[in-house]
């Protein structure tokens, strides 16, 4: 144990090797809620952050075969295969902010897959058209430095990052179709996945409705998200005593197609299948 720090966060359980005191240790995996199948959860925390610099620095130190430069930028990979091992998971679902850090890099090369969720807004699409390339380069440069490892024995993650599908979450909706402002948005998304990110220069524009990279068009659950989590459960998961009443509570059912057929999207595409 390290004194003065909080080995159930993600950024405790971090710290000790990261700061040269010791090896990562085991992870806590809290228990969610039963009635989601067995699903357990790493706590993140914003002293994550605090990590950044260190990443960045040990980045190019890789292409050296500086072993320990390994170790750290592959923390996060080995962090979550030991989460795996402890509760025999089969899925890992790993939540990134909005940005292409050092963070999210380190995070992202230790994804077989990607998903990604997307506003039909300006600064949404703005950030795929960076996203594409970036991904493509992280991946040339992860496979450049693997094959200059020296640490014996290190597990290194694929840094495979195979992009799945983009998940839409529309603004407001009326009459089942989104106001034109955010239709204008959302017409763009198709060509520009397509091109940017899976690199298919000769795209036939679709709209997202006919594309099969589009996994899901969300709805603005709007106030059913502060219930949420003042409630600390998911939306789909309110109940009268939780304040979802009258249309809420219809709001929440609906919620719960959504995010199941989501689910199975996903599945789907990276070949495995969901029990009831």
């Amino acid at each position: 144990m390290v004194s003065g720090r909080d080995l159930t966060r993600f950024s405790g359980v971090l710290s000790p090797y990261i700061e040269g005191t010791g090896d990562i240790s085991d992870p806590l995996v809290e228990s969610v809620d039963d009635s989601l199948w067995e699903v357990g959860l790493l706590n993140g925390d914003l002293d994550l952050s605090k990590f950044e610099d260190e990443l960045s620095t040990q980045w190019p130190s890789c292409l050296d075969g500086n072993a320990r430069s390994f170790r750290v930028i592959s923390a996060f990979w080995r962090l979550l295969q030991r989460g795996i091992r402890m509760t025999n998971a089969a899925v890992v679902l790993v939540d990134l902010g909005p940005n292409l850090g050092a963070i999210n890099r380190s995070a992202l090369i230790a994804a077989d897959y990607v998903v990604v969720p997307l506003s039909p807004d300006l600064f949404s699409l703005q950030g795929l058209k960076n996203l594409g390339p970036t991904l493509e380069r992280w991946r040339q440069q992860w496979q450049e430095r693997t094959s200059r490892n020296q640490a014996a024995g290190l597990d290194l993650p694929p840094g495979q990052m195979q992009p799945v599908g983009y998940v839409i979450l529309q603004h407001v909706v009326r009459l089942d179709r989104p106001v034109k402002a955010f239709g204008r948005w959302m017409e763009q998304i198709p060509e520009v996945y397509h091109q940017v990110v899976l690199g298919e220069q000769d795209y036939c524009n679709q709209s997202v409705n006919e594309d099969p990279e589009c996994l899901a068009l969300l709805k603005n659950y709007q106030s059913l998200m502060p219930l949420a989590q003042e409630a600390r459960k998911p939306i789909f998961h309110l109940k009268p005593a939780d304040g979802a009443l009258g249309a809420h509570a219809t709001a929440a059912q609906r919620a719960y197609q959504d995010f199941e057929q989501l689910a199975q999207r996903i599945a789907g595409a990276v070949g495995l299948t969901l029990g009831g």
